[in-house]
Parts: structure tokens; C-alpha cells; sequence
């Protein structure tokens, strides 16, 4: 067991009763979620009653709740604090995060017996400051993510009676966490009012403009970089230049890929920050579950055996949810020139949502679709309590009302369907029911373009070379790479394995897999995964064909 003063709570996002519920079952430790009012979220979908139930359901499975009521206030929002705190404090959450220090003296005096968390709006990135809140009575102070390790570290040694909080997971933003300038200034939605637009993620051009004021989309050469002022033209606003200045830090406009500091993870668990942050309120069910599951996995062997943990099989995991490419941000003090998407700016992935087990019947699955599904996908599900994921090769969906048999499911129109504990013919049918609750996420592996499939090559790769285990002639080649598939804009969609035919074999042994377990051609490979985990992709190609040549 790791010597440490406390152990880490693992604080996940909840934007809608059913995402805390599937947060809860995933693995979190605590949860936090907005409120129908005065919260800084405005797409917070919680009534005041699902409210009072998803705090009843954490409760009920030990978890922590908190509260946010952390926008920072105008006259008008000032009246209508003594209801919400009045009807807050009956629903007994485990903390209340507030930013203003206004609300922050109100509640206090209101409700004392509500333990204070102060939010990271408050951009708390010093021990001093910890020490003030310390004093005005909070119990938690969420540091501000531009806080870097060496920084937690000293706030830690000399803040050891207060409760910590660091973000390790999700969404970056402009300038002090989350206080966006951009979006107030270019879409009139104030960020601290729970209506960011996101203005950091529209796609811009970049001009330079000459000493004449004439603007000209020039190649940057050595000898000819002074020359130029550096302007940003958004998509939807053509014409309207925003100059870049930058200073010897570097240019701090922009910032489009996703804060994940899982390859660090063992530095903050080292120390006992006390709170590991996922943002995400906004995000779907699906982020929610397998978010939760890798840091709940990765928290506990953490603990278990710290000398000999690896975040390797933990970014696995991560890496099958869409993202904007990784970075550890300002783990190391300050941003790199990796830590920005320069090359793209959407959220992709090798995975995705295929849906949800909505219920289990006395023989059968019934199960939302959530994307569109075909004949001869491989499902993944993916249990809140257990770390083997079972799959699953489907040739045919059964609707779940009427019987009527399908080839395709979309996510949208009719997604229920009915799968038989009989598909699973590799698995003890006895235990489906406990191994597959209700809950149970599913994904399945993404069709990707050529560009697509070179965008997440970059991302890793740009990882890499922030923990020092790549080159920038490693990040060079695929830059290129990635730069030569967009040129040719070819828009064919592929799967990282086949899905059909004799060439459709992946080597998983999915369940229901008619290549795999019922061609002879493949009998040394079922002997050598009898000796693997099934799911566990092989080396090599494993058709007997020549025999000698099949790997053992």
C-alpha cells in the first residue's frame, strides 16, 4: 500500500440524472452537478426532484454529492439566493462549490452547517490564496488548472488541513479556468453566466498582414518572418482580423485539445490530493462511464501496487473516447507547443457510443442503440462492475416490441432491440444477468477516413513527445502524413479490422463470430487464444494457412 497522508477521491461529472447514476455504477467516488438555477450551467438538465433522487441513489451507494452554485453574481441574482440555499440545505449534498464571494459570505451565514468548496472560477492557484479561503471557512479549494505540479506540490506541503481539488480529465479552457474572454467578446454569452460558446473550438484562419496594412496568405520563410503581423479570421465572421500577440512565453489565444493527465496520475495520488477532477457536465453518457472506469481502475492499482502501475493500459482506454487529442497542459509548468490542436480542432475517435442495456429480461438483453448499427458489427460491453468487457459479432437485430427482424439499426428512429443470452455461445449463460446489468454501456469500433485515421496517429504521438518517449521526427511524419491525407480529400470510411468476410476475422473470438469459431482455418487460433484473454487482439495474422507458419 502507498505511503500516503490520504487517499484521492475520484469526482466525476453529472448533467443529467441518468449520467450520475451511470457515473455512480462506473466507479466514481463523488459527483458533482448544476442545479435548475443560479449554477454555472446552463444546459444543467436536473429538476429540483431528480436533484433530491440522485442524491438519495449516491448516497445509497456511498458516494458523495456537491452542489455548484458558482456563478459570479449580478444585483439581479442576489434576491433569489435565501430560496435556493433554503431548499439546497434540505437536500443535504456533501458540499456546496461557490465561486463569488458574496454568495460564499451569504451561505456561510445562512447555512452553516453546508461544508464550502471555493470553484476553480475563483482561479485559486496559490498557497496564499488557499490559506484565505482556509480562513473564510471553506473546506475545499479547486485549484485552477493552470497550476502546475511543483506548484500543487508546495500548496500541498503548506496547506495540509484544508481539502484539495486538481483537474485531471477533460475540456481546456482560455485564459484562468473557465474564465473565457473570447466568448463574451465575440458572441455576447458570458461564460461566468453559464452561456460559453465555446468560442476557442470555431475554426479560424490564420493571415499575416503586411507593414502597409495589405493582408496576404504568404509561406512563412526565415527571412521573411518579420514582415508580418500574425491575424486570426474565424469561419462565420469573414473579414474580421484578431491579431495574435504573443510574448516570450509564447501565444496564449487558443487551445483545442483535452486536458488528460492519466500518464501523471501517480504524481497526484503520490501527494494526496485529495479530490481528481473530471470535466464534463456537458458531456454524454458514454464519456461519463468509460471516463469513470479508467481512472477508477487506474486509481486502485495505483494503491495496490504503486512500485510497478503503468498509465499505458489506462490511456487504452481513453483513447476509445472521441477527444481533441491529449495533453497534460500545464503538468510541467506551462503549455507546450504540443498541448494546442494546430492541425485540427474536432473531436474524433477510433470508438464509439453503439448504446445502452436498458433492461435485462428472464432470457434476453434489451438495448437502446445509440449510433447506427449494422450486420456484422462487433459490440464491446462494457460493465460497470467488472474490468472484463464481453463481445459480441451481431448478424441480425430482433426488435424488441414487434420481433421484426433488421440488418440495420439507427439510433434515432426505433434503437430498441432484443439479443438473446443464446448470441453469447462463447460465454457461462448462468452468469450473463450479474455480469451485464442494466447500464451497461456498449461501443463499437468507428468507420474513419484516411485524414481521420492520420489526426489520431498525430494525437498520440504529440502525447508521446510530452512524456519524452517520442522525437519531433516522429511528430514530423505524421504532421506530414496528416497534411498529405487532408490534400486528398478522400472521403472513404474504414475500419481499423475488417467486419466481414474470411478477411473479416479480427482476432478477438468475439461471441457469435462465424469465421473465428466455426472455420477450421482458424482452429490453431482458437488453441492460442485459449491461452490469451478473449477480446485480446493477436499478433499476427492467424489463419492456418500454412500451418507452420501460424504463431505459438
Amino acid at each position: 500500500m502507498a505511503e500516503v497522508s490520504r487517499r484521492s477521491e475520484l469526482l466525476m461529472p453529472a448533467g443529467s440524472l441518468e449520467k450520475l447514476k451511470v457515473a455512480v455504477l462506473y466507479g466514481a467516488d463523488a459527483i458533482y452537478l448544476g442545479t435548475p438555477d443560479l449554477s454555472l450551467r446552463t444546459k444543467s438538465e436536473f429538476t429540483l426532484e431528480e436533484v433530491v433522487e440522485g442524491i438519495e441513489f449516491a448516497h445509497a451507494h456511498g458516494k458523495r454529492v456537491y452542489l455548484t452554485l458558482n456563478l459570479f453574481s449580478h444585483n439581479k441574482d442576489i434576491d433569489k439566493l435565501p430560496d435556493y440555499v433554503d431548499t439546497v440545505r434540505k437536500v443535504q449534498p456533501d458540499g456546496l462549490i461557490v465561486a463569488d464571494p458574496g454568495v460564499f459570505m451569504f451561505v456561510k451565514e445562512r447555512a452553516p452547517e453546508l461544508e464550502l468548496h471555493v470553484s476553480t472560477q475563483a482561479n485559486v492557484c496559490s498557497w496564499q490564496s488557499v490559506k484565505f479561503w482556509q480562513d473564510q471557512g471553506a473546506g475545499l479549494c479547486v485549484l485552477g488548472r493552470e497550476v502546475s505540479f511543483d506548484e500543487l506540490t508546495e500548496i500541498r506541503e503548506k496547506c495540509p488541513d484544508i481539502k484539495l481539488e486538481a483537474f485531471v480529465h477533460g475540456a481546456m479552457c482560455m485564459t484562468y479556468s473557465g474564465r473565457c474572454l473570447l466568448s463574451n467578446f465575440m458572441a455576447e454569452r458570458g461564460a461566468n453566466q453559464g452561456a460559453c460558446a465555446n468560442s476557442c473550438r470555431w475554426k479560424y484562419k490564420v493571415h499575416m498582414r503586411l507593414k502597409d496594412g495589405t493582408t496576404k496568405e504568404l509561406p512563412l520563410t526565415e527571412e521573411n518572418l518579420e514582415l508580418f503581423e500574425f491575424l486570426l479570421e474565424e469561419e462565420m465572421r469573414p473579414g474580421e482580423f484578431m491579431p495574435i500577440e504573443e510574448d516570450d512565453r509564447g501565444s496564449y489565444i487558443l487551445n483545442a485539445k483535452d486536458l488528460c493527465i492519466m500518464p501523471k496520475l501517480d504524481d497526484l495520488l503520490r501527494i494526496g490530493v485529495d479530490s481528481l477532477k473530471v470535466e464534463g457536465r456537458g458531456k454524454s453518457i458514454y464519456y461519463v462511464a468509460l471516463v469513470a472506469r479508467a481512472y477508477r481502475m487506474a486509481i486502485d492499482d495505483w494503491y495496490k501496487d504503486p512500485e510497478n502501475w503503468s498509465p499505458d493500459g489506462y490511456m487504452d482506454e481513453l483513447q476509445t473516447i472521441p477527444n481533441r487529442g491529449y495533453t497534460y497542459a500545464f503538468h510541467e509548468g506551462r503549455l507546450s507547443n504540443h498541448s494546442h490542436g494546430y492541425e485540427n480542432t474536432s473531436t474524433t475517435g477510433a470508438w464509439e457510443y453503439a448504446g445502452m442495456v436498458q433492461s435485462v429480461e428472464e432470457d434476453s438483453f434489451i438495448i437502446e442503440g445509440k449510433n447506427k448499427l449494422e450486420a456484422g458489427d462487433v459490440l464491446e460491453f462494457v460493465p460497470p462492475n467488472g474490468r472484463d468487457t464481453i463481445l459480441l459479432r451481431l448478424y441480425e437485430f430482433e426488435h424488441a416490441k414487434t420481433g421484426k427482424i433488421n440488418t440495420v439499426i439507427n439510433g434515432g428512429h426505433e434503437p430498441f432491440f432484443r439479443v438473446p443470452f443464446s448470441a453469447f455461445d462463447q460465454e457461462d449463460q448462468s452468469t450473463l444477468r450479474e455480469r451485464i446489468p442494466p447500464m451497461t454501456v456498449l461501443r463499437k469500433e468507428k468507420s474513419l477516413t484516411q485524414a481521420q485515421w492520420d489526426r489520431l496517429k498525430l494525437d498520440k504521438e504529440t502525447l508521446l513527445i510530452e512524456q519524452g518517449r517520442s522525437s519531433e521526427e516522429a511528430y514530423s511524419a505524421k504532421v506530414e502524413a496528416l497534411r498529405e491525407s487532408q490534400g486528398i480529400r478522400d472521403l472513404t470510411l474504414t475500419n481499423k479490422t475488417p467486419r466481414i468476410g474470411m478477411e473479416g476475422c479480427c482476432g478477438k473470438g468475439c461471441n457469435g463470430c462465424l469465421i473465428f469459431w466455426h472455420d477450421p482455418t482458424y482452429a490453431k487460433a482458437r488453441d492460442i487464444l485459449a491461452t490469451k484473454k478473449q477480446g485480446e487482439m493477436f499478433d499476427r495474422n492467424m489463419k492456418d494457412e500454412p500451418a507452420e507458419k501460424v504463431p505459438a
